[in-house]
């Protein structure tokens, strides 16, 4: 059974950082991307950044040169270093692996809140 557990979210003043950790356990195939998404109070969930099967990183625009996703495959751990943070980063973030198949895997979700 596959199991996906994020943490490192917290509290954190704007223009701070936080490191996001995602580690995953179990059996994995067909992988097509793991990511981060997130889903702030009243709005939908969105990606933030995602690497796929073949190494390449995909980063939604309002994260471009501020947030970082890499992965440590010995760990079996994906990272999200986000810098410079803002009021709006404020969400629920979310680990997610996905397969080219039906199979999709989330943790439960992390807290990131961003005061001022």
């Amino acid at each position: 059974q596959v199991q996906v557990v994020e943490s490192g979210g917290g509290f954190v003043q704007a223009g701070g950082s936080l490191r996001l950790s995602c580690a995953y356990s179990g059996r994995l195939f067909d992988i097509f991307s793991w990511g981060w998404h997130r889903q702030a109070p009243g709005k939908e969930r969105e990606l933030v950044a995602r690497i796929s099967s073949g190494g390449g990183e995909n980063y939604a625009d309002y994260v471009k040169g501020r947030f970082a996703i890499y992965r440590d495959r010995d760990k079996n751990t994906l990272y999200l270093d986000m810098n410079n943070l803002k009021l709006e980063d404020t969400a629920v973030y979310y680990c997610a692996i996905i397969s080219y198949g039906p199979h999709q895997y989330w943790g439960q979700g992390t807290q990131v809140t961003v005061s001022s």
